[in-house]
This record gives C-alpha cells, structure tokens and sequence, in this order.
C-alpha cells in the first residue's frame, strides 16, 4: 500500500496523494511533511491505499512520516470529516486547524517543560437545593447519548450541576469536556472548577494560551492524563480518549460561531460529537437559543429547570422600566438611575451602568459644515477614544489621530456625538466625585492578566460603580452588587437582524442577573422609549418561556429558523457590481434549477456593504429540509468554483449563518 492520502491546509475542497515505500494502514492519522509547490508543508494521512488514481510518475514523494505523536485517533478524523462535508469547508483547513500550531510547523521550537499550575485553593460542595439534584440525576455519564437542556435563571446554581455532573463522570474513569464561550469566563470557573478537583489534571484551550502552552495542554487532552478540558470553541476538537460527557456553558452565545476560515458552530458540533461517543451532554442557559428551546419543546432534547436562585437568600431582582420620553436625561443618565446609584453608595454597595458601546462618543462631526468622521475602509463611523485621542474604527481596525479642526471647512469647534463607555466613565466621576468608577470593555482589559486584576478590584470591594459592556453581562458571580442601569437598549428593538430580538432578550437578561445574588436585594432599571414593548414586559416578570414562545410564533409564521434551514454564499471585492455580478451569475447555475425545494433569493448588498475597503454582498439560500439543502450545497459549490470571477473577489458559504 505504498499511496498515503493526505489532508493540507490549504483552500483546495480536495485530498493530495503522496508516494510512499513504508507507508502501511497504522499510519493513518500520522502526521506527515511533504513537498507542495515549490515549498514543503505538514500534513494528516487520513487513509493509505494500493492505488491512487494518478499515475505513479505524477506523484511526489512523501519526506518524512512524522512519528513523535500517536496516529491520530478516527473519531477525531470523523469529526473533522463531518464538519468539513456539513460546512462546505477544504478537507484540510478542518482538519489541520483543530491542530495545535507547533504540530504544524516544519520546524517547530523545541518543546519545555509548562509551569506547574499553582494549587487551587479547595471548595467544599454546598448543599444542592432539589431543582438542582433533579438536574444531577436527570443526566447520566455513561448512560449513552442524550441532549439535556438546563433552563436556568441567573444564579440558579448551574455551575454547581456542572461540577457534580463532572464529579460523577471522574468516578468513572471518564474525561470531561467543558466548553464556554469566552475567554473572559474561564479565569473564575477554572478556579471553580481546580478548586474542587484538586487531585485531577485540569487543562484549558483558548486562543490567548501561547502555542507552547496550548499544544501541551492539547497533548494531555489527547494522552488522557486530563481528565477535564476546558475551552472555548476550538476545544470540541481537542481529542479525548475516555470522554464521558460535554457540558456547554451560555449555550446561546454566538461567540460559539466561528466567524473565519471554517465558519461552524461549537455548540452544535458538540452534540454530533456527543452522538459520536455515545455520551450525553448538557446545554446550559438562563436564556437558551431559540433552536435548543423549540428542540426540547418538540421533545428531541430533554428539559431541566432551575426556576430559583440557589441561594435562599437571593431573589430575582425587581426590574423597572424607566420611560424616558417623559424625564429629562444628562449624559443619557436619568434623575431616577441616578438617586438609585447615590443610594447604593451611601450603603456600601455596588452599581453597574450597562452601556454596551465602548469608546468615548460614537461619532466626531463638525456642527458648520457636517463632516462626519467616517472610516474610509469602511461603512462605519470612527468611534472617538479621547483617553489616548484616537479615531478608531471597531470592524477593521484602521484608527487616526483626532484632527485639531475641520478636515473640510478648518472650523476648529467639532463635537463629539452620542456616548460610549469612556465618556459615561468621566462623567459619573465627575458627578460622584467620592466614588471609584470602573470602566470595564476591550479597551481597558485586553488580556487574562489584566481581566484578572479588575475581578480582583471588584470583588475586594475597591470600586463602587462599574461602567462596562457585554464583558459583564453574564457569568460573573459580584455579591455586593445590587443595582445593574441598562442604557442604550432601544437601538436592537427594530434591527434588520431578525435575530436582534433574541440577542437583545438573552443580554438584558444575563446583565440583569448580576444584581442581587447574595442576601442584598437587587434591582434593575432599564431606560427606553418603548416601555410597553412586549420584550420588556418579558424582561420584567423574568419570562423567557413567554419571550421564547412568541418568538417561534413569529418566526414559523415568517418560515424563518428553527423552521426552516439557511446557508449564505457572501463575495468581497474592490467593486460591489463585481461581488453582486458573481453572486447572480451563481444565482442561475444548472444545480439551482435541479432543486426547486431549495429556494435562492437575489443577491444584496450586506449590511454593512464595505469592510477593510472591500465591497460585500450575500446571496441567501433555505429550503425547508436539513437534508435536501445539504445535497444541495456541495453540488452548488463545485460549480461556483468553475466561475470566472475577478481575480480580487473572494467568495464563502456559510452553512446555518448567524449574521446577516
């Protein structure tokens, strides 16, 4: 069998076949270097065969079959497959990027051994209230494949499930793989987590880990000397010999969606690699997605609640809507969220004013002429930073000095316009003077270390009113925290998103739940000028199945998903009648004719048309049947690769799209 079929990674939707002498069956799953082109590259044999149909004076040599790590297990090379053929992504790129990056280099560093991971302080179990001990015995490892969403309300304890569920995969034998949607929530569950399992080998995956350390921990993942992973969405790859169960923390969120490269979805790999191992896995949630609800509703998934907060001591915080077409605003600021702030503080206790636009305003504009400081890459505005007096656009990056006047009339009095968490922070300073204002978003927290430190300020008390963004919405456990302000919230109630709604509901909720989880009695105020909207009528009797109910009303009613199945073909190029003109000559070719069930809509610009200097646009397809689209798909994509096209246009489908 001298001809190995090896996956690159490369943007080629094929396998590569190499010669090889030695080469038998117990190498597949090995890595391997070889030539391409004119350089070499690390590759995956993923089968080795007796023949290839290319002729043997066609075939390169393979270099080296490398041999300093087990082959790669098949259900690994399963999971890559599948998410390959279900995204419509290379062979390759799926595979090799669930790889750690020194096991794709042709010369890589040599490897140290890591720190060994300071001792975690040890956590008693508390005592588990019964909504959460039916939760426990609801889901058993080892028990086979089941899908088990848990509705939980904010401080309900789901962590606590978490970690008793775990506990009963260790005791037998089994590795547990924990998923979370961002980076910013494993410094505190992690410490949970080593905490009560300070005898077992507890690794993270994410992308702030530095290559030696992320391939370490990957390696122990792989050798079984860890018996629990947790990571972000690249982890459902890692590979786990002795997995016994998935748990999926904020299952809703989309960071769970991978944007580039590959654009798949964490969370719903994780159930198909659950299936894959006969194990069960859990999808936890104060507010679930709308998919996973109508599952667990249409009895594919089974449902467990947590309706009250574990500690009997905390209640679900009062939520109040504030109508501010009827009150006077400062900074955006009503009288009313003001009094509540200056109580807390004269209480010892904490606020967090949600605002979830960071910077300092969101515009620079000249009042004489109009000017408007628009990004010139693309269809955004520069957000102002006056800390360090930047323009910056938050899409692509590209940021400029702040003018001293007018670029088009010189008028030197240009104005910032509306606000963002900066300027919230300067103000609520300079009107509690006394007070330690804290502003928490990318722009002051930029790494682990530095997300660290703020959780340390806030939780030994060294801040008395926070000022952030979504990074304290949701996970974040503050027990002298009492009172959450929501600004700036109106703006998601009419999006173009249809799922806008839905996002909106699950982070007001989530920001919500951070008041009032001790014995403090917490409070919310929201300020909008849609007071009677019927989300906020949700919000405040803390209903989600309500929300989530009319939602799936609306969207069976509009054939939109759960009820119906999505991919986008979307195209970038330095001209949008270029991106449009290969999106409609993709619209006409002969497979879209052979599936009349499958609907395609005429191409349209993106919402937000231009990024990096480049034009955007998108053509949707739906159909009503997983599976027809999914034959419909590669059949499509094979002759979208035969177009034609500008040799700067870049093209992607993306399956189940997340954003429009």
């Amino acid at each position: 069998m001298p001809v190995l079929r090896v996956a690159l990674d490369v943007p080629l939707y094929r396998l590569f076949d190499y010669w090889s002498e030695s080469a038998s069956t117990v190498d597949i799953g090995r890595r391997v270097r070889v030539p391409f082109i004119r350089g070499e590259k690390i590759g995956v044999i993923v089968a080795v065969l007796a023949e290839s149909e290319w002729p043997r004076e066609q075939l390169k040599d393979a270099l080296e079959i490398l041999g300093d790590l087990p082959p790669l297990p098949p259900d690994f090379l399963d999971l890559c497959a599948f998410a390959a053929t279900y995204y419509q992504a290379p062979p390759g790129e799926a595979l090799l990027q669930a790889l750690p990056a020194g096991l794709k280099k042709l010369n890589p560093p040599k490897r140290q051994a890591g720190r060994k991971a300071k001792a975690a302080k040890p956590l008693p179990s508390p005592p588990l209230t019964d909504e959460q001990i039916a939760a426990v015995a609801a889901v058993e490892p080892g028990g086979g494949f089941a899908v088990t969403l848990l509705h939980g309300v904010t401080g309900s304890g789901k962590t606590e499930v978490y970690l008793q569920l775990i506990a009963k995969a260790l005791a037998q034998g089994r590795q547990v793989l924990l998923l979370v949607p961002e980076i910013n929530l494993t410094p505190q569950l992690e410490e949970r987590v080593r905490g009560r399992f300070a005898e077992v080998e507890v690794v993270a995956l994410h992308s702030e880990l530095a290559d030696a350390a992320r391939e370490r921990h990957w390696r122990a993942a792989f050798s079984g000397s860890a018996g629990i992973v947790l990571g972000t969405r690249l982890a459902v790859f890692a590979p786990l010999p002795r997995l016994g169960l998935i748990i999926v923390d904020e299952e809703h969120d989309p960071s769970f969606k991978q944007q580039d490269g590959m654009r798949y979805s964490a969370r719903d790999l994780a159930v198909v690699r659950a299936r894959q191992h006969d194990v069960p896995i859990l999808l936890g949630s104060a507010t679930p997605s709308l998919e996973s609800w109508a599952n667990a509703g249409h009895g594919r998934y089974r449902l467990q609640t947590l309706a009250k907060r574990a500690n009997p001591a905390a209640v679900l915080p009062q939520v109040r809507l504030y109508d501010t077409r009827r009150m006077p605003l400062r900074e955006g600021v009503s009288d009313g969220l003001l009094s509540a702030i200056r109580e807390r503080l004269e209480r010892g206790e904490q606020s967090l004013v949600f605002l979830n636009r960071r910077g300092y305003a969101p515009v620079l504009a000249c009042p004489a002429c109009g000017w408007v400081s628009r990004c010139k890459r693309c269809a955004a505005n520069l957000v102002l930073h006056l800390a360090d007096r930047r323009l910056r656009c938050h899409h692509c990056g590209f940021e400029h000095r702040v003018p001293p006047a007018c670029p088009t009339c010189g008028n030197q009095d240009i104005h910032p316009y509306g606000r963002g968490t900066q300027r919230l922070e300067a103000w609520l300073a300079e009107t509690f003077p006394g007070a330690r204002v804290l502003r928490v978003d990318r722009d002051s927290v930029k790494s682990r270390k530095q997300w660290e430190a703020v959780l340390e300020r806030i939780h030994g008390g060294e801040a008395d009113i926070l000022v952030g963004t979504q990074m304290l919405a949701k996970g974040h456990d503050f027990p002298k925290l009492t009172l959450v302000g929501v600004l700036g919230a109106d703006s998601a109630l009419f999006a173009a998103d249809w799922r806008a709604p839905e996002r909106l509901f699950a982070q007001l909720m989530q920001v919500a739940g951070r008041a009032g989880r001790a014995e403090l009695k917490g409070e919310v105020i929201v300020q909008t000028q849609y007071p009677d909207h019927p989300l906020f009528a949700a919000l405040v009797a803390h209903d989600y199945p309500g929300f989530a109910a009319g939602q799936l009303r609306e969207r069976e009613q509009a054939g939109f998903p759960p009820y119906s199945f999505q991919a986008v073909l979307r195209a970038e190029a330095p001209e949008m009648a270029d991106a449009i003109a290969f999106l409609k000559a993709a619209s006409g070719l002969p497979p879209v004719a052979e599936f009349p069930d499958v609907l395609v809509y005429d191409p349209v610009p993106m919402r937000m048309a231009r990024l990096a200097s480049l034009e955007r646009g998108q053509l949707l397809v739906e159909s009503h049947s997983r599976p027809l689209l999914q034959a419909f798909l590669p059949r499509w994509r094979e002759a979208i690769e035969q177009l034609r096209a500008p040799g700067k246009l870049r093209w992607h489908l993306e399956v189940d799209p997340f954003d429009f």
